[in-house]
């Protein structure tokens, strides 16, 4: 049970070009990205990042998403891949039994436990189950609580299929958690709704528009009654998914901007939970997770110094964060320190993301790309190396 093995995303382009029976000249100037870029990438001397994944996609007529490539399961998930789907289809179609409120929060805690150790096999077996129970609590409760767990649900579902880039599925699961939001007012869970579906636009490479999403929702939520905690942790969310949107804008001066905007307010909002981030909805939330989205925004600003240089400890700065943010944060380090020329490094944190979060690491685009440069760049045999190509399933 698990995900198989896809080409990594440099490699995935190489295949998309000689399908279409394209030159490297050809797809370049088509995409506005240098030949000599473009060959690097496709051999595994430089890693292809979202922005240049999102003018390929343009090139191509495909979502950023698309280009990266869909990681794929094992053939004994796809008949629960396929029961999630019914259930996604059958949204206003609850069951004749009702299953125990409490049974629903616990599984649905268990569902978020899943998510933050990033243990795909087994949310993969929970969730289908879990949206019937969810939606048929919702329709014979139809209280804020029980539409705000559907829309929850949905919420794991979108990352679950986010993460694999399946993005029918991502598109249909935030359509149905706003819908869920939509029965019973609740400026909260709205605000997170928004956040999932600018996420989807982060997916495509449409990144204005996801960020569109996020300022509507951020008026929204300015003008909502709600309590200082509750307002602080949605403009919180929001403003994290407006500056990894900010920070994949092409023009670079409006992305500084831009990023820089979302930055502040996250960083207001973030200040009002000194204990700690907090965990809500599936999401976490306060000063780790922030800094974790600008060392990320920094590294997609081109900015890899300001990023490795939020923190001298980024073991201290991770500590008691799920490893579904570890990972992606250790992957970011390693983009950065591969920027500038620090292999060593860059193996270091790769391997950490590895040890943090295997399943997320072994189809998160970046992580495949870092460790597939690091094995062309590398000229001599590394024990580590094959460790990680061993787990990825990328070549040496």
């Amino acid at each position: 049970m698990g995900t198989t093995i896809d080409p990594a995303p440099g490699e995935h382009v190489a295949m998309l070009r000689k399908a279409r029976g394209w030159t490297q000249t050809q797809l370049s100037d088509r995409a506005s990205v240098s030949t000599s870029l473009l060959s690097k990438i496709e051999v595994g001397n430089r890693a292809l990042t979202p922005e240049v994944a999102a003018s390929l996609g343009r090139a191509f007529g495909m979502s950023m998403a698309e280009v990266l490539g869909r990681a794929s399961v094992a053939a004994n998930d796809e008949q629960l891949l396929a029961e999630l789907r019914a259930a996604m289809r059958d949204y206003d179609m609850p069951e004749d039994q009702a299953a125990p409120e409490d049974r629903i929060a616990a599984d649905l805690r268990t569902a978020d436990g899943y998510r933050d150790a990033v243990d795909v096999a087994a949310l993969i077996t929970l969730l289908p189950g879990l949206l019937r129970d969810a939606t048929t609590y919702a329709h014979t409760a139809n209280s804020g609580a029980a539409w705000s767990t559907l829309a929850d649900v949905y919420s794991t579902v979108y990352w679950l299929a986010a993460r694999h880039r399946w993005m029918d599925m991502a598109e249909l699961a935030v359509t149905r958690q706003r819908w869920a939001v939509e029965q019973q007012p609740n400026p909260v869970a709205e605000a997170f709704a928004a956040r999932d579906r600018a996420g989807t636009y982060l997916n495509f490479g449409a990144v204005e528009r996801g960020l569109v999403v996020v300022d509507r929702a951020i008026v929204a939520v300015q003008s909502a009654p709600l309590g200082t905690t509750d307002r602080d942790l949605a403009m919180g969310i929001l403003n994290l998914r407006g500056m990894t949107l900010a920070g994949r804008l092409q023009d670079k001066k409006e992305a500084k901007r831009e990023a820089q905007r979302h930055i502040d307010s996250a960083q207001r909002a973030a200040s009002s939970f000194p204990a700690g981030d907090i965990d809500a909805h599936g999401l976490t939330f306060g000063p780790q997770n922030t800094l974790t989205h600008v060392l990320a925004t920094n590294v997609d600003l081109g900015q890899p110094q300001a990023a490795l240089a939020l923190t001298d400890n980024l073991d201290q700065a991770l500590t008691g964060l799920p490893p579904t943010r570890v990972a992606p944060t250790r992957i970011n380090a390693a983009r950065a320190q591969l920027d500038l020329g620090d292999r060593d490094g860059a193996l270091e944190n790769l391997s950490l993301a590895f040890d943090a979060a295997p399943q997320m690491a072994r189809i998160h685009p970046m992580g495949r790309e870092v460790l597939r440069v690091l094995s062309s760049l590398h000229r001599r045999s590394n024990p580590e190396l094959v460790r990680l190509s061993r787990l990825s399933g990328i070549r040496l």
